[in-house]
């Protein structure tokens, strides 16, 4: 009785610093990214010219996410990562505030992707080697809530330190979170993580010195959810950066107020769906949450391009909240699922987050010229139709992803 009343204590110690961490991090990853637009849009710049610097810290994320993986397969000091990962986004965010210079700003937003491309695997492969397959599902539900907590508290913060005394505070504030992160993980003892474990290796098994690439395109199963999830963010990616330009563009009101805004009530929604996820992943699988949260984007453009305001800020941030609450939660348990045994755990979770930051990435530039062109309310039905492609693939393919639930 003893012994079990001590490993359950021992077992909170280490679990609390991990969904610490997850709160933390989430402001520290999010920081100024969704205050940009805004910023240079008071800078003077075109929202085609703040497209574009975005997608060009997108695809330097985007190639970085395989090594990143790989990386953190390969390393036995997974907490060191997520130290320096934190370190170098909060130096590349602060080169923002001293100057608005294009390339400098593309440099600071590529180091910024960079860094961040080894935290989501280093925390998936963390908390898997502390919790193991069987708890992964689990942990990863609480590991969501508490990330998308902690971007309720970052953002609320933002939205009232960015109105009360300047973009500068939001900056400061990411910084300050970012040293907590730190101070999170750091309290996760090392000897807590089973190296094998979080990278999804049998006991005994071989190490795999497989590409990528090639863990996807063996895969299937693996290759469809990458691709749905490509179209996905090829028209999701976009969305709220656009939307919050579109309502600065009609309201007289702070517009650091109204990002926050947005930010918070899509964060507060995916606090309930990760939760709902793992309950509905337990219970049926991992297609049907999959399912809901393609279904989500054509609804959220064809209410975005009708509702550009202050009362259309509720049902799309809503529904964002309902497609990416549900996905943080599946992509990362479903790719788990699918390659456990092989060793390649975060590599393949790198593969799959390459091909959807491909769409993610070209997202903004896309939407940016479009909305130039073409204006807002366009370009949100033509976002929002980019969806089609994932729910075409997820049903054409149920039966081959069921299989693999």
């Amino acid at each position: 009785m003893s012994k079990q009343l001590k490993s359950t204590t021992a077992d909170k110690k280490i679990i609390w610093p991990l969904q610490s961490l997850n709160f933390f991090m989430a402001d520290l990853q999010a920081g100024i990214g969704p205050f940009l637009g805004i910023f240079l849009l008071a800078h003077g710049w075109k929202s085609g010219l703040i497209g574009s610097v975005m997608t060009i810290g997108g695809v330097a994320g985007m190639i970085m996410t395989i090594p990143a993986g790989a990386l953190i397969d390969a390393t036995k000091r997974k907490r060191f990562y997520v130290v320096i990962s934190a370190v170098f986004t909060i130096l590349a965010s602060c080169i923002i505030l001293f100057t608005q210079e294009f390339w400098l700003v593309s440099i600071s937003q590529v180091a910024t992707a960079i860094a961040g491309s080894a935290i989501g695997p280093a925390i998936i492969g963390i908390t898997l080697g502390i919790v193991k397959q069987k708890g992964f599902n689990r942990q990863n539900g609480h590991n969501q809530a508490f990330n998308h907590a902690g971007n309720v508290a970052g953002s609320a913060l933002s939205g009232y330190l960015g109105y009360k005394y300047g973009m500068p505070a939001i900056f400061l504030l990411a910084a300050f979170f970012g040293v907590l992160s730190i101070i999170s993980v750091l309290m996760i003892p090392a000897d807590a993580i089973d190296d094998n474990a979080a990278r999804g290796m049998k006991e005994g098994g071989q190490d795999d010195k497989a590409s990528g690439f090639k863990v996807l395109f063996q895969c299937k199963s693996l290759l469809v959810l990458a691709g749905a999830l490509a179209f996905f963010h090829l028209g999701n990616g976009a969305m709220l950066p656009l939307y919050g330009l579109a309502a600065a563009t009609k309201s007289h009101e702070n517009a650091s107020v109204f990002v926050s805004m947005t930010i918070i009530i899509a964060q507060l929604v995916m606090i309930g769906t990760s939760l709902l996820a793992m309950r509905m992943a337990d219970k049926s699988g991992y297609w049907l949450v999959l399912l809901i949260s393609f279904l989500s984007l054509p609804v959220r453009g064809f209410i975005a391009a009708h509702m550009a305001s202050h009362t259309g800020i509720y049902p799309v941030q809503i529904l964002d909240g309902i497609g990416a609450g549900l996905q943080s939660v599946a992509v990362p348990g479903l790719v788990a699922h699918i390659l456990n045994g092989t060793g390649r755990v975060n590599i393949g979770q790198g593969a799959v987050m390459t091909v959807q930051g491909l769409g993610a990435s070209l997202s903004p530039a896309i939407g940016g010229w479009i909305a130039q062109s073409l204006g807002y309310n366009t370009t949100f039905m033509i976002l929002g139709g980019f969806a089609m492609g994932s729910i075409l693939l997820w049903v054409v393919f149920a039966e081959t992803i069921k299989d693999a639930c």
